[in-house]
């Protein structure tokens, strides 16, 4: 049994369903955490409910990440939720994206918080020292995960490492991104030196030591990015090296694969990570189809509903599929993406939908993104069901992270990076090449990971975010509907709902 994040999904209220969505709600340091820890079960439950707030995380990707980028022209006739954030609007404090990451985040931080307040209280109750420290590594390595991913949204957050009172709450101001980082990195190199280096049976999927290399290296490239004079996730720290010596031990642990299929890697029946099968995978959202649960408050499913949520409703209803429910309008890939690549690119069909459709007896012609719809496996019962895993960091990304670093300096050769990229480019059905840039390695990484939400932060992290933008408007936006992007876009607003919870406490990211 391989899916651990919600078949324990009553751990969801146990640990507290008051959690804080807004600062003045009551905190999941009350009294149902204090007097629910009192076995090895509660702590594990405990746990998974931290891991449980990972469950929307692609679909946040993919509205933050790619709707954001050049790789998706939203054009809905109705206005719709994610067109503001296509638009560059400056008005989206209240967006319903934007609040959903800033909650969610934190939500999953201040279960976080109390599973490792009661592990220091309560940590007896566990029974074995190894299994404590397990825990504590997973539940550090999850909440820097959320305050990465905040980092990266909105700059400058509250820094909180303790389950706090409501009084408490409306006195902490946003840290310094230094302050967010310190945690960061702290949290990950705790979570390296404990957590185990693979699992077996149920346990299959937790964080493990590589997961958190891989993370951290992450976090030391993003903070060696530019800052584009805002207070946003670049530092230019130079810490390329750093991110270096992580990758290359995630590399020679021998756990992981390239795998010789890009279709492959998305597969249905390729969903485990490495211990039963996907040797891509070295993170995973896990989700299990085919049960249903009061308990979740997810639509009474355990499974997935990112698959379709940048695929149009209109597809689905011409496969005559009534359940699906995608997009209520298309949501097109540009055609600066579509075009970017180049004849014979395996990674296109498998990644975008050109054939076009009829529903309704309205033909459409645009592409849309459907790398992880197979039209074979749509759930009986509910849209929000999808039987398929979010790889959140796979093999093919740490070795294009391992050409990047070198490219910015790290220790490595021309012959390493051309090695990387042509061994990808081999997978995709092209020919090879030499003397790659960075320019032309950013320009792989879109076409390899398109739709996996990581096009955003390659642009933020390239420095030329403005530039490939503007330039990229100019060319595509024939509606004029698209705001020059400022530096101050890099980043997006704090929530209105946390300016109003407590008035005065946060100020608003500039430019919004």
């Amino acid at each position: 049994m391989k899916k651990i994040f919600f078949l324990l999904a009553i751990a969801l209220i146990l640990v507290g369903t008051a959690c804080n969505k807004q600062l003045n709600q009551t905190p999941i340091s009350s009294a149902t955490t204090q007097t629910f820890y009192k076995s090895p079960s509660d702590f594990i439950q405990g746990v998974n409910a931290v891991y449980a707030d990972l469950r929307g995380y692609p679909d946040r990707l993919q509205f933050l990440g790619e709707v954001r980028s050049d790789n998706i022209y939203g054009v809905s006739v109705t206005v719709r939720d994610w067109d503001p954030i296509n638009d560059f609007s400056p008005g989206i404090a209240s967006n319903t994206y934007v609040e959903e990451a800033w909650n969610t985040d934190f939500n999953g931080i201040f279960r976080a918080n109390a599973v490792l307040d009661q592990l220091a209280k309560n940590g007896a109750n566990v029974g074995s020292a190894s299994l404590a420290t397990r825990l504590r590594a997973e539940a550090t390595f999850l909440r820097a995960f959320y305050y990465f991913d905040l980092v990266r949204y909105f700059g400058m957050v509250p820094v909180i490492d303790h389950p706090v009172t409501v009084e408490e709450s409306n006195k902490i101001k946003q840290g310094s991104i230094a302050d967010v980082y310190k945690l960061i990195i702290s949290d990950l190199q705790y979570a390296i030196a404990n957590l185990p280096a693979a699992y077996t049976g149920v346990d299959v999927g937790r964080a493990t030591k590589y997961a958190a290399e891989g993370i951290l290296a992450q976090v030391y490239m993003a903070r060696s990015g530019p800052n584009y004079g805002i207070s946003g996730p670049g530092l230019a720290s130079n810490e390329w090296s750093q991110a270096l010596l992580l990758i290359q031990d995630i590399i020679g642990s021998g756990q992981f694969a390239f795998n010789p299929s890009y279709a492959n890697i998305f597969s249905y029946g390729n969903q485990s990570p490495v211990a039963t099968g996907n040797k891509e995978a070295i993170f995973d959202v896990m989700y299990l189809s085919g049960i249903s649960g009061k308990a979740a408050s997810l639509e009474g499913t355990y499974g997935a509903d990112y698959p379709w949520q940048l695929t149009p409703n209109g597809y689905f209803l011409s496969l005559k599929d009534t359940k699906s429910n995608g997009s209520l309008e298309i949501i097109p890939v540009s055609n600066d993406l579509v075009k970017d690549y180049e004849p014979g690119d395996l990674r296109l069909a498998a990644t975008i939908y050109t054939a076009g459709y009829t529903s309704a007896g309205s033909t459409e012609t645009r592409p849309f993104f459907k790398k992880w719809v197979d039209i074979t496996k749509i759930p009986s019962a509910s849209r929000f069901d999808w039987g398929i895993n979010f790889i959140v960091l796979r093999y093919t990304d740490i070795l294009m992270m391992k050409a990047e670093c070198i490219l910015n300096g790290a220790p490595g050769s021309q012959s390493d990076v051309d090695g990387i990229i042509n061994q990808v480019r081999n997978r995709a059905g092209l020919g090879p090449k030499s003397g790659f840039t960075l320019a032309q390695l950013y320009d792989e990484r879109r076409k390899e990971f398109a739709d996996e939400g990581s096009r955003w932060f390659d642009l933020q992290r390239s420095g030329n975010l403005l530039t490939v933008m503007n330039s990229w408007i100019a060319a595509e936006d024939v509606q004029k509907r698209i705001n020059q992007v400022t530096a101050n876009y890099i980043i997006y607003p704090v929530p209105q709902s946390q300016l109003d919870a407590a008035p005065g406490l946060y100020t608003q990211n500039t430019g919004y």
